[in-house]
């Protein structure tokens, strides 16, 4: 496209929009400030795009996520009459999760990599069976074969990146995830195997990185755990693994409503619902809590009441095991009813449940608890009870100090806050000298 000749694509989808130019701008800037990228457009800036200028490279996908959020759908570069980045090229699964991984793991792309935009209107294939017959025998093979041991290994490993999340926190545990992704699993998944251990190994493969998927989406890497969540359920529908897709979907519904999305978190809840295989009472108390935060979200009082009630009465009939679904437990379902009481209004209701979580919280579970004492603590703050939540946040400092995690680092930010509003509040003045030794105990990655 000639840069003076006017884009008619782009003009058809703004005048669908409703924006005035100014609108169209704010609009594009917003989604800077979401990407950490801060943008100064003014309403000539559209109207030059309008007219056949090309906005920035690094800009043009947030002018279609922009785009899309208005109008509901996805929206192309084609559709807006932008030419296709040089990467767009069709990669098979395995070949996606190599350059995905390849990139988190170098620290040159991290940065770039880490603003990759999300996308609020990213259209999920339904689930369809097994496609390994079709999808997974034209790839290139290695010399070598798996077998059991192989998927062992990586179900076995998922584990122990699981527990280093929970004792040291993401920001050591994703990136040990991201390089074995690349250097193990990639190559196992390219090895010849007996048809049920290549399902098998798609599976855990599929596990591990919706699990890589949830521990950037934790350390605010949202368009980057979107990628991963979205080739975790490529492998999934590969493999046939109805419970791994379905519970990928419910991780972005979490996303989507951590990002304020709340149809989009309720319609991506719902379609894990629908996706999920034959049900355990654990897996339809996992999936029910989520259904009855994003329901609350969207103002659907009564359905999130009802959802709530299924996710208790599943979970009462639930075995002690809580590995098979994510951990599913009463204090899971307490953080659920502490989100829907929040959304209704229901502060102190929110509060009491929010410590009936923290008391059912295993101890080794540093990372919930640490995010569920954050959250407490702004709502007793919120509702002026100033002693309770300073003892609230002091408990969040006794996992913080010890934990790299993004989010933590987020909260933290929040505590601060607290202490500069509050600075003449005695138990304020007291927890704030405990945030300074912490500061300086974690040096600039909390300042």
């Amino acid at each position: 496209m000639a840069d003076r000749t006017p884009n008619v694509h782009l003009e058809r989808l703004y005048r669908e929009t409703g924006w005035t130019l100014r609108q169209f701008a704010q609009a594009v800037n917003r989604m800077g400030v979401e990407q950490g990228m801060p943008l100064s457009y003014q309403p000539q800036s559209p109207f030059s795009w309008l007219k056949g200028y090309l906005p920035r490279e690094a800009v043009r996908p947030m002018v279609l996520e922009a785009l899309a959020r208005r109008l509901g759908r996805s929206v192309t570069y084609s559709d807006a009459g932008f030419p296709e980045p040089a990467s767009g090229a069709s990669r098979d699964t395995v070949s996606q999760l190599t350059d995905l991984g390849t990139e988190d793991m170098n620290p040159a792309r991290r940065r770039l990599l880490a603003a990759s935009l999300y996308s609020a209107t990213l259209a999920v294939p339904a689930f369809a069976g097994p496609a390994r017959a079709e999808g997974s025998q034209g790839r290139a093979r290695s010399a070598g074969r798996i077998g059991p041991g192989e998927v062992a290994t990586v179900r076995t490993m998922t584990d122990r990146i699981a527990d280093i999340l929970d004792e040291l926190g993401g920001g050591h545990a994703r990136p040990m995830a991201a390089a074995f992704l690349v250097n193990t699993v990639a190559p196992y998944l390219r090895a010849s195997a007996t048809t049920k251990v290549r399902g098998d190994m798609l599976s855990a493969a599929s596990d591990l990185t919706y699990l890589t998927g949830w521990m950037a989406m934790y350390e605010r890497r949202q368009g980057l755990g979107q990628r991963y969540y979205v080739t975790a359920l490529d492998l999934a529908r590969e493999a046939g693994d109805h419970l791994t897709y379905c519970r990928t979907l419910r991780g972005m519904s979490l996303q989507a409503s951590h990002l304020g999305h709340g149809r989009r978190a309720r319609d991506l809840a719902d379609a894990a619902a629908e996706a999920a295989p034959q049900a355990g009472p654990r897996l339809v108390a996992f999936l029910r809590g989520q259904q009855a935060h994003a329901a609350a979200m969207v103002g659907d009082r009564r359905q999130a009441r009802a959802r709530l009630r299924e996710a208790e009465s599943a979970l009462s009939r639930a075995d002690a095991r809580r590995d098979a679904v994510g951990g599913y437990d009463r204090a899971a379902y307490e953080f659920h009813v502490a989100h829907v009481l929040a959304e209704g209004g229901d502060l102190p209701g929110s509060v009491a449940a929010l410590q009936a979580s923290l008391r059912a919280q295993p101890e080794r579970q540093r990372q919930g608890r640490l995010h569920a004492h954050a959250v407490l603590a702004k709502r007793q703050f919120a509702l002026g009870h100033l002693d309770a939540g300073c003892a609230t946040w002091s408990a969040f400092l006794d996992d913080y100090q010890t934990l790299s995690t993004a989010r933590g680092d987020e909260h933290f930010a929040t505590l601060r806050g607290h202490l500069r509003v509050h600075s003449r509040v005695r138990a304020v003045r007291q927890l704030a000298g405990r945030a300074r030794e912490v500061a300086a105990l974690k040096g600039s990655t909390a300042r």
